[in-house]
């Protein structure tokens, strides 16, 4: 059933539009004596089409059609107004403010359901159109979130290949990537960069699995020529990550580069200082040695959590950037619940 809101101060007149909509199949007529009662009841309910007198105590006709095209809802419904034949000028403002068509009075019946039925048909197609294209952008949302999911599923996958080659990295890539993300939002990184540095961190040390076995899993300090073999793992990582139109795995990349240098150009591989390293790099740094320090490697005990706070106290400004610090420590509290949560 469509609805054609009737508005006309003449009790008269709205009794003969009522009827000429009575003899239309498929309509329904709501009538208003006030112009005032009919936008409040337009405000909050939904008609198919308005019939407005323009002669009518305020809000006239001209006036009306303004309100309801400021309207939510209401900016594309036809609106026909009721003019003398003579009220010209009446009628191009009323064209100006958004009025479809018009009719002159006295309303012909034939002619009266003749375009209100064009009117009809036109409001019909436009839902129609409106349905099609929220059906179709609902249906791209579906199509583009799958697609979202089967990356993340992927690149979560993509992870756990350097766990296989060290057993002591399964959790830590989980819980320095949590890290991560308490630190960005810290940092007022927004939800969307948050959630891109939870999902590219955990391929850090991705490059390790480009590590012979006999360093990477060597159960003391690594001689020299060894140390230099496990430095390349950042761009074994970076070229393995590299050149991919995911911005998951860009970012994947850069930390993979860049989470082993240093913030006063101590690091490696690249010897990058302050803001030449990529943020996401740097924060990456601090929640990796962190979670290194704290859990037990095959070189080492893990350390107490005090004493690894304190060995990043003395490295904030040469190891750390201050600021990633003061976030870092802002979030301690979080940071030691997902330690629990995911510990293991």
């Amino acid at each position: 059933m469509m609805t054609i809101a009737m508005v006309d101060d003449n009790e008269v007149n709205l009794a003969l539009y009522e009827r000429v909509v009575a003899d239309m199949e498929g309509c329904a007529a709501k009538t208003f004596a006030s112009s005032k009662v009919a936008l409040e009841w337009l405000s909050v309910n939904a008609a198919d089409l308005v019939v407005v007198d323009y002669r009518m105590p305020e809000p006239d006709g001209l006036d009306m059609i303004r309100r309801l095209r400021s309207m939510n809802g209401h900016r594309d419904v036809p609106i026909v107004m009721l003019t003398s034949a003579k009220e010209r000028e009446t009628r191009l403002a009323a064209l100006d403010l958004g009025a479809n068509d018009f009719l002159a009075k006295p309303v012909d019946k034939v002619e009266f359901q003749v375009r209100v039925r064009n009117l009809l048909a036109l409001r019909q197609s436009q839902r129609h159109l409106a349905d099609r294209a929220a059906w179709l952008a609902e249906e791209v949302r579906r199509a583009t979130e799958q697609v979202h999911a089967r990356e993340r599923e992927t690149i979560i996958r993509l992870s756990h290949l350097a766990e296989y080659r060290d057993d002591d990295t399964a959790q830590h890539t989980v819980r320095m990537a949590h890290y991560c993300a308490v630190v960005a939002r810290n940092l007022a990184f927004s939800e969307q960069e948050q959630e891109l540095l939870l999902l590219a961190s955990p391929l850090h040390d991705i490059g390790k699995v480009g590590i012979p076995d006999r360093i990477l899993l060597k159960p003391g300090k690594l001689a020299p020529q060894e140390w230099e073999v496990m430095k390349r793992h950042t761009e074994i990582g970076a070229a393995i990550l590299a050149d991919s139109t995911s911005d998951i795995l860009r970012m994947a990349a850069s930390i993979a580069l860049s989470h082993h240098e240093k913030f006063d150009g101590s690091g490696y591989p690249k010897g990058l200082k302050g803001e030449q390293i990529p943020i996401e790099g740097r924060i990456c740094a601090i929640s990796d040695v962190f979670d290194a320090l704290t859990s037990k490697r095959p070189y080492k005990e893990a350390w107490p959590v005090e004493r690894a706070l304190r060995t990043i106290d003395e490295s904030d400004g040469s190891h750390f950037d201050p600021r990633i610090v003061r976030a870092f420590k802002q979030g301690f509290d979080e940071i030691m619940k997902l330690k629990q949560r995911f510990a293991g």
